[in-house]
């Protein structure tokens, strides 16, 4: 199963032409390593080892490439931006793969992609470049508000949610005071944007919630929303009947019914398949008995997988309603005429 890494990860992971033939490789070794696979390389000068490589996440990466493009700058490294800026902070990109690594040149200059490297001729405040480990970039807020106007729906609101997340959300509880704070500024600051958009930046921010603790948990939360569902409880805590802090995604009180996000990674990653014998272990039993015990307390399970998040919400909704659902709405749509409540009735 892919892992993350942090910046000293990418560090000690990238390996410069410099230091290949320091430990006794030659050119055409390196070429060859190279051309086999053995070798990836990230931009001109930078390597690192395919089996590394392939054991990342997309954000890992790409974070190799903007640590490569931080360690090739001749005098002090431009801001980093967009994207590039998010996996110095830690944010997901959900299923995104940036081509190019993005940074800041101020707004006098033009605007230029050269070697690997976007260069963005944008006006920024002062106080919105911040360092991570050594790397500059974009502020967390800004980070977030640029993230919004140019990604994908879902790319953008796992970004903002793992935002607010810090922000907002101590253990599983979030501050709803901190979290409304952490909106209006955001929103105050779009408000003086008019960029292409925006607009939809603006409703992402509105609809951020720090309670998601995974980018399909909130990309599932999207697509509830979508579908027309409204007041669906998040981490709900529920108590075991040994005294167990069970946490659930979602849940619909009235209609006795929990959601969770269950990536392919929690049934397929190695330790889970070698306890099965190399079969997909049973939902249940995988989750250690928190569903089972849930099913005895008369909840029906509705598991939202990551790569079937529209067809397996669409599949489900008879358990929470009658008759099936229209098409979906826009993303983040302005107020419609009706919505579902958590307990599957009607709302107007």
């Amino acid at each position: 199963m892919p892992r993350a890494i942090t910046i000293e990860n990418a560090k000690r992971m990238l390996r410069s032409w410099t230091q290949l033939r320091e430990s006794g490789s030659t050119d055409r070794e390196v070429m060859g390593a190279v051309a086999s696979g053995e070798l990836i390389r990230i931009r001109r000068g930078w390597y690192v080892d395919a089996a590394a490589w392939q054991g990342l996440w997309n954000e890992g990466r790409h974070l190799l490439a903007v640590v490569a493009v931080h360690h090739d700058s001749s005098y002090a490294a431009p801001p980093f931006c967009f994207e590039s800026a998010a996996v110095i902070h830690g944010l997901p990109l959900y299923r995104s793969a940036p081509a190019v690594v993005h940074t800041l040149v101020g707004d006098t200059s033009h605007s230029r992609a050269r070697a690997g490297a976007a260069r963005h001729a944008l006006r920024i405040a002062p106080d919105d470049v911040v360092e991570v480990n050594g790397l500059r970039c974009t502020s967390v807020e800004r980070t977030v508000l640029d993230l919004a106007q140019r990604m994908t729906p879902e790319a953008a609101v796992a970004s903002a949610d793992a935002a607010l997340r810090r922000f907002a959300v101590h253990e599983q509880h979030q501050d709803e005071a901190r979290a409304a704070a952490w909106r209006d500024r955001l929103l105050e600051r779009a408000a003086g944007i008019s960029t292409r958009g925006i607009r939809r930046a603006r409703r992402v921010i509105a609809f951020a919630d720090g309670r998601a603790q995974l980018p399909g948990e909130s990309v599932s939360r999207l697509q509830l929303h979508r579908l027309g569902f409204t007041g669906v409880g998040l981490q709900t805590h529920v108590v075991g009947p040994d005294g167990e802090d069970y946490w659930t995604d979602f849940v619909f009180p009235k209609a006795r019914v929990f959601g969770e996000f269950d990536g392919l990674g929690k049934y397929l990653d190695d330790e889970t398949r070698r306890a099965f014998n190399g079969r997909d272990p049973p939902r249940g039993e995988a989750e250690g008995g928190r569903d089972s015990w849930c099913h005895r307390l008369a909840h029906r399970a509705l598991g939202i997988v990551t790569h079937r998040l529209r067809r397996t919400s669409r599949g489900t909704l008879g358990i929470l309603r009658h008759p099936p659902l229209t098409p979906d709405p826009p993303f983040l749509p302005r107020p419609i005429s009706e919505h579902v409540g958590a307990d599957g009735s009607r709302r107007e």
